[in-house]
Parts: structure tokens; C-alpha cells; sequence
């Protein structure tokens, strides 16, 4: 990273879904970008929110996975421009722009970060869920067809069977192919995609203890956590049993509950 920054890549946090999130640091180098792109398929902010920062920083333009998958044009304008692309939450949890920060360094283009709220933090801090006590993250897909991917299923058993919470987000895209008619899972269609990855699960060759926690899944706790650092943040203690029955917000995410402490336990409580 250098501190020059007439030119270059930034990758920008912006945060989950409001200006008043982003870091001073965030705004200031967005205004001063000659080209912003926003990355709108992992994560998305409201219309009204992207009109709001707009007004803040400048014109935007939408960008989905292809651009970030195969840099080539975006790199090209970086090396006699300042081109930020604006990531929501924070810019480096993600491998493809980890990637895309060592394929511009290797190009001798100057790589400005600025990290941003992120889910992963807002989860543990918004549901009083020790952030000491999860597992592996997973995100539960859409079905494709008949198929459904059964490894998101894999790690909430895992990090159950080990006294782990886990962080479940919920896929944007049906399609799978990050460009463009995002539909942001709902409660619904998270619990439809969860039954299935049971139905199919139970069909594998299975260990006691795998079939012991299958048979009891539906009473597993969860918080449902819809559009947290925003002005319309919800949260809903259900079971993964009654999560089909719950609204949801515009964009969702959950916490499989697994070992609870009794400060925990008062704290999931409250959204009951």
C-alpha cells in the first residue's frame, strides 16, 4: 500500500447498508475516486441507501462477479485512474478480492484498503452471542433443480457436534452465476433449502452421532437476523423447525445456537 493515491485500486468497506456506517477514511477516498464501481452480488444496500451515498460521493456504477473474476479492464483503468470498488461490509473477507489485490500488486498497481463493518461482527455484537464460540462460517444455497449442495448442512452439524455456534448467511443468487436478478433468500426459502439438505443428508452412509443430531434438527435454536447495521434491524429466536414461519427482512442471516452460557441464554432470549 503506498499514500499516494491519485491512482490505483481501492477496495472499499462501505458497511452494512448505511452512509453513517462507513469510515470517514471510506467516504473521503469514494469521493475522491475517478471511477466507482459498485460490487452489487455478494452483499446489496438498499435503493434508497445507494441514492443517499450517491448524493455523498459521486456517480456509481454496478459491477457484478465477472468484473472482479477477470479484472483485465478494471486493472487497466486503475494504472491512470483511481478506481474504487465499493464492497459491502468489509472488502477482505472475500478470496476473489483478496486475489484481486495480489494480481494488481504483481502489476505494479497501487492497492489502497479501507476495511468497513462486516457481518461477522455485527452478528455476535447485535444477538449477545459469544464471538469466542463460533465454528466455521457457511452460506445455505439456493437448490439448483433437483440438486442442493449438502456441505452448508455439513459444518452447522460439525460446529454443533463441537459446542459451536454457526454464522449462516443466506444466499442472494438463485442462479449461482453473480450476474444480476438477485433474489435475497428469505426465512421460507432458507428453511426450504435446509430441509432438503436433511432429506438428502439422511440418505448418506451416516455415523451415530451424525444421525443422533439429524433426528433432533428441527428443534435446533436459532436467531434470525434481518438487515443488521441498518435502520430496520430485526432479530427472531425460533427453531430451524419454525423458521419457514417467520418474516424476514431484505437481507438475512442466522446463528445455529449450539452450547449456551446463561449470559447468552438471557441474551437470545430477548428476541423470542
Amino acid at each position: 500500500m503506498t499514500d499516494d493515491k491519485k491512482t490505483g485500486l481501492a477496495l472499499i468497506g462501505i458497511g452494512p447498508g448505511k452512509v453513517s456506517s462507513m469510515t470517514l477514511e471510506a467516504v473521503d477516498l469514494a469521493r475522491k475516486a475517478d471511477v466507482r464501481l459498485y460490487e452489487a452480488y455478494t452483499a446489496l444496500w438498499s435503493e434508497s441507501a445507494l441514492h443517499e451515498l450517491e448524493q455523498e460521493i459521486g456517480s456509481i456504477e454496478r459491477i457484478m462477479r465477472p468484473t472482479i473474476e477477470q479484472p483485465e479492464d478494471l486493472l487497466e483503468m486503475a494504472k491512470n485512474q483511481l478506481v474504487a470498488v465499493l464492497v459491502v461490509g468489509d472488502p477482505m473477507q472475500a478470496t476473489t478480492h483478496i486475489d484481486l489485490q495480489l494480481r494488481a500488486e504483481s502489476a505494479g498497481i497501487a492497492v489502497h484498503i479501507v476495511h468497513g463493518i462486516s457481518i461477522t461482527t455485527l452478528v455476535p455484537g447485535a444477538t449477545g452471542v459469544s464471538n469466542y464460540k463460533f465454528g466455521r462460517s457457511t452460506t445455505l444455497t439456493y437448490p439448483y433443480g433437483e440438486w442442493i449442495a449438502t456441505s452448508p448442512l455439513e459444518v452447522m452439524l460439525q460446529n454443533y457436534s463441537q459446542k459451536l455456534h454457526t454464522l449462516v448467511l443466506f444466499d442472494l443468487d438463485p442462479s449461482g452465476a453473480g450476474t444480476g436478478d438477485q433474489q435475497p433468500m428469505q426465512a421460507s426459502d432458507a428453511a426450504e433449502s435446509v430441509a432438503k439438505m436433511v432429506s438428502k443428508y439422511k440418505k448418506m452412509e451416516l455415523g451415530e452421532e451424525q444421525e443422533e443430531i439429524l433426528e433432533k434438527i428441527d428443534g435446533f435454536e436459532v436467531v434470525l437476523c434481518s438487515d443488521l447495521g441498518t435502520d430496520d434491524q430485526r432479530l427472531q429466536t425460533t427453531t430451524i423447525g419454525n423458521l419457514g414461519t417467520k418474516s424476514s427482512g431484505r437481507l438475512n442471516c442466522m446463528v445455529l445456537l449450539a452450547n449456551l452460557s446463561e449470559i447468552e441464554r438471557e441474551a437470545v432470549n430477548r428476541w423470542k
